[in-house]
């Protein structure tokens, strides 16, 4: 039977609970354990996919189709465990699901209640699918005192009754305050949130405390007195040079063993850690470092391209590099009076990343332009695909109208919405009108790539797949006057449908994906895309 980690948070939000997840299931990995990272989502979306990267992040897509917390994907970074629909449930999802069964008659006529039938369904979700897992770490989103979490909350009391003794551990992620005016440290915060959390039946058996400054032995003492929890389960937790420098932080600081001992486990020896202590050591000690634009439309929120950006850093751990991302506003290149030359000459690499609408695009375009025309290494994923193919219809296929239906109604629509394609379930259909959350081509599928091309020779193979998340697919009516200017269309689904891949093979290093590739990479395994455009970048920083 699979053993269950509850993971809380208290005083603030923010404090790196799904890193803290994260790092702890690497670190019973590295013991030889079979882990799970779950996440409940307090919010009443039924999920994140129509939510702005403002308000949330990144949506992490997972291969069968699941629009997800950000947190999923440090997850699957930290763990190379790919995540699935069910491992991501939110309150708008369990009340969806209530609902129905209530319209359906199914609840036989009972007054449906937050308990028992709000809770029982967050419980049977935290235990379907774990037959086969030694532990399964669930991570409660928001604070503890939110009104939100009530029910999650109420549930994990249950479930660690239903489990009995010695099969649930609760951690509890706090803050230490620093007051610079009282040069001390602030342990009142944290009895208060382990006092709210017990108030509602959970009592904590490990404290993660969040702190700028070392934590004293006796601060450390007083917390585990006030808070009823042994000295040695109670973890500083110090900023890190890095998020991959964690694992072996947490370890240091003994929070692998403090959870074992709480459920009665005897440690044993020490867990591998050379894995991360590769990747620290490449990550500190880099041969050469290189700049990469990022031109979007959501910068001021680097959390909106949380994957694409340590998928980036991936890329110079696999070739020993520091990767500098500057993160540019495509709108700034819209302006008349934009000097794109200043700001995108220096760079070392391109790359223009997935969104939805119209705003930004036609700086978008410029940016394919200058990349092309300077031979500056250029990415081109999802949203930066299609752009690199309005770009090349408008400037070397002789289509200066070229547009997508994504910006309103065009006459030359290069990118346009597909209502009908193939997946391995058969077709599947789609309608300009439908739910947003409905017409999305979503979660990983297979693509074919040609012998000869560019990309074939970085996968190192002809058939691959990868997960997507869009509306709009370019239009392959296009293809051949595209290909007589030069961009070549070298993957495409296995029907031929729709072009997954597009670059142009004269040029330095120039790739258009339609899917995305930073959903898959992770420190020890880097996706061979970027692992290859870093490498094309430190080329090209040899030349300027």
């Amino acid at each position: 039977m699979a053993r269950f980690i509850f993971i809380t948070g208290g005083v603030v939000s923010s404090l790196g609970k799904g890193l803290m997840a994260a790092s702890l299931a690497a670190l019973l990995q590295a013991r030889g354990y079979r882990v799970r990272i779950r996440k409940f989502d307090p919010y009443l979306n039924v999920d994140p996919g129509t939510m702005s990267p403002y308000q949330h992040g990144e949506v992490y897509v997972t291969d069968d189709g699941a629009e997800t917390d950000l947190d999923l994907g440090h997850y699957e970074r930290f763990t190379g465990v790919a995540s699935r629909q069910s491992d991501n449930i939110t309150s708008g999802r369990i009340y969806q699901q209530i609902i129905t069964r209530e319209r359906r008659g199914d609840y036989l006529g009972a007054t449906v209640q937050v308990i028992p039938h709000v809770t029982d369904a967050i419980k049977e979700f935290a235990q379907n699918e774990t037959d086969d897992l030694d532990f399964v770490l669930c991570e409660i989103g928001g604070t503890v005192g939110d009104i939100e979490s009530l029910p999650f909350i109420e549930a994990i009391r249950q479930l660690r009754n239903d489990l009995g003794r010695g099969n649930s551990v609760s951690i509890h992620v706090t803050l230490v305050p620093y007051i610079a005016a009282a040069g001390e440290l602030k342990t009142k915060p944290t009895q208060h949130s382990v006092r709210e959390l017990a108030a509602l039946g959970v009592q904590p058996d490990v404290l993660v405390c969040r702190c700028e400054q070392p934590l004293p032995e006796s601060d450390r003492a007083k917390i585990a007195l006030f808070c009823n929890v042994p000295k040695e389960a109670v973890i500083p937790a110090l900023d890190a040079k890095s998020i991959y420098a964690v694992p072996v932080q947490y370890h240091e600081e003994g929070l692998d063993n403090a959870v074992l001992n709480a459920f009665g486990i005897l440690p044993g020896s020490a867990p591998d850690l050379s894995r991360w202590t590769d990747i620290m050591d490449r990550v500190t000690n880099p041969e050469g470092e290189v700049t990469v634009g990022v031109v979007g439309k959501y910068v001021g929120l680097q959390d909106a391209y949380k994957s694409l950006g340590e998928a980036l850093v991936h890329g110079g751990i696999a070739n020993k590099v520091k990767v500098n991302v500057e993160w540019i506003d495509a709108e700034l290149f819209e302006a008349d009076d934009a000097d794109i030359t200043a700001r995108l000459e220096p760079l070392h690499a391109i790359l223009v990343p997935g969104a939805f609408g119209s705003r930004g695009a036609e700086g978008k375009i410029a940016s394919v332009r200058f990349a092309r025309e300077r031979e500056i290494p250029y990415f081109g994923i999802c949203f930066g695909m299609q752009m690199a193919c309005v770009e090349g219809a408008r400037d070397l296929a002789g289509i200066p109208d070229a547009s997508s239906t994504e910006f309103g109604e065009t006459e030359e629509p290069v990118v346009g919405m597909i209502t009908e394609w193939m997946s391995a379930a058969g077709i599947e259909k789609r309608e300009h009108g439908g739910d947003l959350g409905g017409t999305m081509r979503l979660g990983a599928y297979p693509a074919k790539l040609d012998g000869n091309s560019v990309v074939s020779t970085i996968y190192g193979e002809t058939d691959i797949s990868e997960r997507h998340r869009h509306r709009y697919e370019v239009n392959t009516a296009y293809r051949e006057r595209l290909e007589k200017g030069g961009l070549v269309f070298s993957g495409m689904s296995p029907d031929g449908m729709l072009p997954e891949i597009v670059e142009r093979p004269d040029h330095p290093w120039f790739v258009g994906v339609q899917f995305h590739p930073e959903l898959k990479s992770k420190p020890f395994d880097p996706h061979p895309l970027f692992k290859s455009f870093i490498a094309a970048a430190v080329k090209q920083s040899r030349l300027v």
